[in-house]
């Protein structure tokens, strides 16, 4: 009876678990997880060289990292927080999106390719030629698109699912890092590093419709996310070391919320109220309210963090 009640209380204990957090530490070649309630690292786990891009499977039952240096992805038990095994990516994987149905779409930056990936068997699905430096993917809400950045081309590569084809290149500021969908699927956003702005793209005719420069000679953007209620859009400003807040419709500037040292990862909770961003050269994560719009904790991670995931 006492091991039953045992059982029980930690099935309990389990579901009522605060929400984790996992970064890369791209120079540390391993990944911190940060325990919400407590706003600490609770675990470090050793996964091969030069970690970026992570992403969490659509049952949140896997953690995936591309680890660039080992051109490979690595697969993190969220709950034992172990390293469980790894597969290889093709040539040098910066990043990548999960699809819904569980696929893996993948830039690997040194051979201006796209690839799809089957993360349960390390099947390679499809690959598709893009610019050169491929960096950023997303992946539309319904699973039927995916974007891939191209930094030398500056173009945006919208590629249509399942066929594998790329329907539009649309050109777009000098380097664009990073790209996300709106939450209803019908536009997507991009930001350009080198000029600094942020772009709006109509989905369906491959047209940009919006564009906003980040007012600071430093920001040199990367991540960018839409809000829950998809009526604003969080940038990460990188040198500027702040995070931007625009709204979404005009992409008018509303708040600056100073942050760490070259701000590049962001990580959004499903409540929409807590916003997670990697300060690489401060070794920091910062915990954003995004009420208040102001940083209420930050948390020392591992050496150059830079990609950043959410288990809920």
């Amino acid at each position: 009876m006492k091991s039953i009640l045992a059982l029980l209380l930690l099935a309990a204990s389990a579901a009522h678990a605060a929400p984790r957090v996992f970064v890369t530490n791209e120079e540390g070649n391993d990944v911190s997880v940060i325990d919400t309630e407590q706003n600490k690292v609770i675990a470090t786990i050793p996964v091969g060289k030069r970690p970026r891009g992570i992403g969490v499977a659509p049952d949140g039952k896997e953690i995936y990292v591309a680890i660039s240096g080992d051109n490979a992805i690595a697969v993190i038990d969220p709950g034992t927080l172990k390293l469980v095994r790894t597969f290889n990516s093709g040539e040098d994987p910066e990043t990548f999106a999960v699809h819904p149905n569980g696929n893996l779409y993948i830039s690997n930056e040194e051979n201006a390719k796209a690839s799809v990936f089957n993360p349960k068997t390390g099947e390679l699905v499809a690959e598709l030629k893009v610019g050169l430096e491929p960096e950023g993917v997303a992946i539309s809400p319904d699973g039927s698109h995916a974007i891939v950045t191209s930094e030398s081309t500056n173009m945006l590569h919208l590629i249509a699912i399942p066929a594998h084809k790329t329907v539009a290149n649309i050109l777009v500021g000098a380097r664009p890092r990073a790209a996300s969908f709106s939450r209803n699927g019908k536009t997507a956003y991009a930001t350009s590093e080198i000029s600094g702005e942020v772009k709006k793209v109509d989905v369906a005719t491959g047209k940009i419709i919006g564009r906003v420069p980040l007012a600071d000679d430093k920001a040199k953007p990367k991540d960018i996310l839409p809000s829950r209620d998809g009526k604003r859009l969080f940038v990460a400003g990188g040198r500027a070391n702040r995070v931007f807040v625009l709204d979404e419709a005009s992409l008018a500037i509303q708040h600056e919320i100073p942050v760490g040292n070259r701000v590049w990862g962001l990580a959004l909770n499903a409540a929409g109220t807590r916003l997670y961003t990697t300060d690489g050269a401060s070794a920091q994560v910062s915990v954003i309210d995004t009420v208040a719009n102001k940083v209420v904790a930050t948390v020392p991670v591992g050496k150059m963090p830079w990609g950043i995931a959410i288990v809920e």
